[in-house]
């Protein structure tokens, strides 16, 4: 997915947790969708790297 398409779901997770208040579930839910992402470009950084060593 792309960042704008990570933007476009918090969004919606922060209208839905404005709405049924739940605020902290909200941060709670930004915190593992960061750490998810960072995760992922990590892992993508490591495979261009095996990728570049295999070459």
């Amino acid at each position: 997915m792309k960042n704008w398409l990570y933007t476009l779901y918090f969004f919606v997770l922060g209208v839905i947790s404005f709405i049924t208040q739940e605020i902290v579930t909200f941060v709670m839910l930004g915190v593992i969708l960061i750490s998810l992402n960072n995760i992922h470009s990590t892992l993508k950084e490591i495979l261009k790297v095996q990728k570049e060593k295999m070459n």
